[in-house]
């Protein structure tokens, strides 16, 4: 089984470590890892053109979606996992808690969230979404959300041995 590794990961001083240890730890569980780092490509076209076909390619797409630089996961995921799903594949994504979204913008801007006409307000004034969910409903509705990436690759073995 292949699986598509999507999250900012990259981005770590260390990601070609991290990247080999993921692809070890799917190989040690019949499964093949698709890293973005895989590819040879250096520009923006080369290297979304090479995501694209890595994630056409797999067969379940694993994001990490906890925040990054900020409140919200990676823009550049979010739009790997909706390209994912818009092709009808299987998207797990792990996060470190499930913190409420709500909870977690109050927490980073370090005061509780004002409330006017029965929504809860950032910062800036503007309505924080508050379903009871870690993420914006638009990635937490459809998306298997569990803690961590070792849970997220249990989860895709006991969904592959469920079939079997």
């Amino acid at each position: 089984m292949k699986v598509y590794i999507a999250g900012p990961d990259v981005f770590r001083p260390d990601a070609t470590v991290w990247a080999e240890s993921v692809r070890e730890r799917c190989a040690a569980l019949g499964l093949s890892a698709l890293i973005p780092l895989d590819g040879k490509a250096s520009t923006p076209l080369g290297i979304y053109a090479n995501n694209i076909d890595m994630i056409r390619a797999a067969d379940v797409v694993i994001a990490n979606l906890n925040p990054f630089r900020g409140v919200e996961p990676d823009s550049g995921t979010c739009f790997e996992v909706g390209f994912a799903l818009a092709l009808r594949k299987r998207v797990v994504g792990y996060i470190r808690s499930r913190e409420l979204l709500s909870d977690r913008v109050a927490r980073l801007q370090g005061r509780p969230l004002a409330v006017k006409d029965g929504y809860e307000l950032d910062a800036d004034g503007l309505r924080v979404e508050n379903f009871g969910l870690p993420l914006n409903l638009m990635l937490a509705v459809p998306v298997e959300l569990v803690e961590g990436l070792e849970q997220a690759l249990r989860a895709i073995l006991l969904a592959s041995d469920a079939r079997s």
